[in-house]
Order: C-alpha cells, then sequence, then structure tokens
C-alpha cells in the first residue's frame, strides 16, 4: 500500500484528494494537514511510529509554511517521501523551486484524477513526472541560462552511466533507452539506480535538473549529440 500524505490549507480540496486516493485499493491516507508545518511535524510523527507517507501531494501556496519549504524540510527526514508539487499557478518559478527543493513532480490543480492517481503510482515506484506544459518550459528556461560547469561529482559516474543519464535528461524511459543503448532493460534500470545513489539524487526528476543546469545536456541538441 502506497501512504499518501495531503497537504492543502483548504479543506474542501484536502477532502477531495482525501476522498480520491482513499477510494484506490493500492493506496491509503496517512493524514491531512493545512499548512507546511503541519506536514513536517505530522510526517515526522508517522515516521516515528513506521507509519510515515511515501507521497506527499503538495500544495504550494500556504500560510505559515509554504510547499515549497515545507518540501525541504521533508527531504531532512531519514527517510524522505516524493513531493507532488500541486498548486493552481502555472508560474515558471514555483516549478523551478520545487524541484530544487526535493519535489519529484509537478502537476496543476486541473490535472484529472486519473493524472493525479498515476502521478502518485508513478513517483512512489521511484520516478519523476512532471506536466507536458510544464516540462517544456522548463527546458525552455534552461535553455536561456548560462553555460555552467558540471559539478565534480559527475566523474563518479562511468561512461555508461553517464551515456544513461543524457537519454534520461531527454526524456527517455528505459525501455526506450535500452533499445538505443541495445542492453536489457533490466540492467538499464540498475544503471539508473547506480548513478542516482552516486550523485545523491533521489529519482530521474532531480537527475535530469542536474543535467540541465550542469551543461551536461543543452536544450534542443540531439540525443544523439549530447553537449
Amino acid at each position: 500500500m502506497t501512504r499518501v500524505l495531503i497537504v492543502d490549507d483548504q479543506a474542501v480540496v484536502r477532502l477531495g484528494f482525501s476522498s480520491l486516493v482513499g477510494s484506490q485499493p493500492d493506496m491509503v491516507v496517512v493524514g491531512a494537514a493545512g499548512d507546511g508545518c503541519e506536514a513536517v511535524r505530522l510526517a515526522e510523527d508517522l515516521a516515528a511510529r513506521n507509519q510515515g507517507p511515501h507521497v506527499v501531494l503538495m500544495d504550494i501556496r500556504m500560510p505559515v509554511l509554504g510547499g515549497i519549504e515545507a518540501t525541504a524540510q521533508l527531504g531532512r527526514l531519514p527517510e524522505p517521501p516524493s513531493v507532488i508539487a500541486l498548486t493552481t499557478f502555472d508560474l515558471d518559478d514555483y516549478v523551478f523551486d520545487a524541484l530544487r527543493a526535493g519535489a519529484s513532480g509537478f502537476l496543476l490543480k486541473d490535472a484529472t484524477p486519473e493524472q493525479i492517481l498515476e502521478a502518485i503510482r508513478v513517483v512512489a515506484a521511484g520516478d519523476g513526472l512532471l506536466a507536458p506544459a510544464v516540462t517544456r518550459r522548463l527546458i525552455a528556461q534552461f535553455a536561456r541560462q548560462p553555460r555552467l560547469t558540471a559539478p565534480a561529482r559527475l566523474d563518479r559516474l562511468t561512461s555508461r552511466e553517464r551515456e544513461v543519464l543524457l537519454l534520461v535528461a531527454r526524456g527517455l524511459s528505459n525501455a526506450e533507452i535500452a533499445a538505443r543503448l541495445c542492453l536489457a532493460e533490466q540492467t538499464v534500470k540498475s544503471h539508473v539506480g547506480a548513478l542516482l545513489s552516486k550523485l545523491g539524487l533521489r529519482d530521474r526528476v532531480q537527475a535530469v535538473v542536474l543535467a540541465y543546469e550542469s551543461g551536461l545536456v543543452t536544450p534542443g541538441a540531439s540525443v544523439d549529440r549530447p553537449a
């Protein structure tokens, strides 16, 4: 069962998400919070009882402590949950700040129930997820940034892991990477797990952010000729 924590300052939204998640046979709502401080305290209390959330649906704009700050604090827990940032505000700053704070996904609140449930399952499985419109603007924003120096920890990667990282940054799935590199899909999965561990990253979304921010891959470049 995937344990889900709902965080939103509107009671009706919390109730709606709780009803949606609670209707699924593979999910359970372990708590709901109205602001970031309450969310962090609740997550800590649940973790102390070995019932910590696997996934947090996190509103961005809340009183007391906003969703971005709360996401960063949750990331410091011994076993941090995956956070899906939810907002009605389709603004770039929220996207970048949420991802840099450690969010594993970003969706607008007008996402369909099916999309929200799929997002929970995706991040619970260890992958990251972004709304398509968000992904397009995210890459466009990186295209406007100056080329940065790749962090030294990228040197920890083998040549194959570096190659896999470049393809992950291009949005390819494990199956697509396996086909491109003539590898077994399980082998690709092992490479992805290894590179995430070496780079100290939680999931593929953080790997994509690192690849673009470091200049390892350039928006618009061919996947056959990454930067």
